[in-house]
């Protein structure tokens, strides 16, 4: 199975469609009447999607377990063809596409398997996926390559050239990956002096994203965000404590980081943990989602 570990749960929803075909319209009246010998097949159909909606990780090898929040099973007739509509809604790391589309090729099956005996024609026609919403896969920002970012590492052992940089390299590459293309990176030490420096050199120069690495955390030389935090005009909490939280779930030490977040005047700041693993658990939690506040910027004028 594919890892999803990695992946923050979001609202996810799926709506895939599955006709069946009839062959005449005794076929369609007695099934509008109720009369099909073997019962109700709509409602036959719909305990039955519900059941393989439920079902589709133990059939479906590569498909994970997921909870299923809600479901419905919708239908239509149109001339000789039976429409089955199947949407399904989870909070969870992971799409259900497959979910809905499980859902609807059983209703079909159910429907063919109760009219057989009417209609020796009867056949199921396509089954396709009709919408997907919710995860990375919705979100676009074509516009963020336009933005200017900058990556500082804070560090003691790096900017005195004992230790190569690795978090804040890794930083670099992530944003890239977020469409970002405008990226100065600097080192300094875990000086307030170098920090202030690096902060108003930035605000002069015109920089929509800084990002801190480093210095967040709780010995006597962390002063990343005790060192920021004047420069911010309009805290944003709600950040950092989504980047805490994600990593709370996969390191308990996560809660420990003192990252700080929010504008100074119209340049946003982080301050992410100085280890590789902290820094990419912050990214994934964070993005694309964060691009948004640079849409709310432009739209409020601050």
């Amino acid at each position: 199975m594919v890892d999803i570990t990695h992946k923050s749960s979001t609202l996810r929803k799926a709506i895939a469609e599955a006709t069946v075909n009839v062959s005449s319209e005794n076929t369609i009246r007695l099934i509008e009447q109720r009369q099909i010998p073997k019962g109700d097949i709509f409602e036959f159909a719909r305990a039955s999607a519900l059941l393989a909606i439920k079902k589709t990780g133990d059939m479906i090898p590569d498909c994970h377990p997921l909870p299923v929040e809600y479901a419905a099973i919708r239908y239509s007739i149109m001339g000789l063809q039976i429409r089955i509509e199947v949407e399904v809604h989870t909070i969870y790391k992971t799409g259900v596409e497959v979910e809905a589309m499980h859902g609807a090729s059983v209703a079909a099956l159910v429907i063919y398997d109760m009219l057989k005996p009417v209609d020796k024609q009867v056949e199921i026609g396509a089954i396709r996926l009709l919408e997907k919403r919710g995860g990375k896969s919705n979100e676009s920002f074509p516009w963020a390559g336009q933005l200017r970012a900058a990556v500082v590492v804070c560090s003691d052992t790096v900017a005195a050239g004992h230790k190569q940089d690795v978090s804040g390299k890794l930083l670099f590459e992530l944003l890239e990956k977020q469409g970002l293309r405008d990226i100065a990176y600097a080192v300094v030490a875990d000086e307030p002096a170098a920090i202030r420096e690096r902060v108003e050199h930035y605000q002069q120069a015109g920089i929509d994203l800084l990002v801190f690495t480093g210095g967040t955390g709780l010995s006597d030389r962390d002063v990343t965000p005790d060192t920021v935090a004047p420069y911010i005009t309009r805290d944003i909490p709600g950040i950092m404590e989504t980047a805490r939280q994600y990593g709370q779930q996969r390191v308990k030490t996560a809660m420990l980081s003192r990252g700080i977040s929010g504008f100074a005047d119209r340049m946003l700041i982080l301050t992410l943990p100085g280890s590789p693993n902290g820094v990419r658990e912050s990214i994934a939690a964070l993005f694309p989602q964060l691009l948004h506040v640079f849409q709310v910027r432009e739209n409020t004028g601050h």
